[in-house]
C-alpha cells in the first residue's frame, strides 16, 4: 500500500492558504482519479481516500490536525497500515521553491518546516518521498514568514496555482507508476 499524505490545517479559515496547498494537491488528484469523497476517520483523525492506482492500492489522508503537529496522524496510520516509510509520500508547500516549482526528495531534511519536522519527529526517521510544491512569489521580502504562509494566495498567485496543482498530480502519477527516480528526473528540473 502507498499512502500519500496532504499536509496543511484543517477549517475553511485555511482552505486556500499558501500552507494548505498540500492538502489541495492531495484532494483535487482525489477527484481527478476517481477515489470516493474523504471520510473522517477518528482513531487517526484524519480524513481517509481509499482506492487503486495502477493496481495498486493507495490511501490519500489529510489530517485534521494543525501543521505542527501532523506527524501524529502520519504515525498512527503507518503504524495501523504496516506502511514501509519507502511507501510514503508527504505532499507540502515549501517557501525556498518559487511559485510554480516542484520538487521531489527522499530522506532530506525539514528545512524548517513544521509539518516535515513533526513527521520526522514521529516517525524517528526522514526516509520518505516528499512532494515540495514552491509558494514563494517573485520579489520575496516578507519578513514574518509565518503569517505570510497562512495567507490565502492573491488572484494572480491562484492561477499559477492551479496549475501547479495539476502538475504535481501528474508528479504523484508518475512516483506510482514507474517510481522515484523517473519522476525526479522529470520533474526536478
Amino acid at each position: 500500500m502507498i499512502l500519500i499524505i496532504g499536509l496543511g490545517n484543517p477549517g475553511e479559515k485555511f482552505k486556500k492558504s499558501r500552507h494548505n496547498i498540500g492538502r489541495l494537491v492531495v484532494s483535487s488528484w482525489q477527484f481527478v482519479v476517481g477515489f470516493p469523497d474523504f471520510k473522517f476517520e477518528k482513531k487517526f483523525n484524519t480524513l481517509i481516500s481509499k482506492g487503486i492506482f495502477d493496481k495498486k492500492k493507495v490511501t490519500l489522508a489529510l489530517p485534521e490536525t494543525f501543521m505542527n503537529k501532523s506527524g501524529k496522524s502520519v504515525k498512527s496510520l503507518t503504524t495501523n497500515y504496516k506502511i514501509q516509510t519507502t511507501n510514503l509520500l508527504v505532499v507540502h508547500d515549501d517557501i525556498d521553491l518559487p511559485l510554480g516549482k516542484i520538487r521531489i526528495s527522499k530522506g532530506r531534511g525539514s528545512a524548517g518546516h513544521k509539518g516535515v519536522e513533526s513527521v520526522i519527529k514521529e516517525l524517528g526517521t526522514k526516509n520518505f518521498i516528499r512532494l515540495r510544491i514552491g509558494i514563494r512569489p517573485e520579489n520575496f521580502k516578507q519578513k514574518n514568514v509565518e503569517k505570510f504562509v497562512l495567507e490565502k494566495f492573491n488572484e494572480k498567485e491562484w492561477h499559477k496555482t492551479k496549475e501547479i496543482i495539476n502538475r504535481s498530480g501528474l508528479a504523484i502519477e508518475m512516483i506510482i507508476e514507474r517510481g522515484l527516480s523517473n519522476a525526479m528526473a522529470k520533474y526536478n528540473q
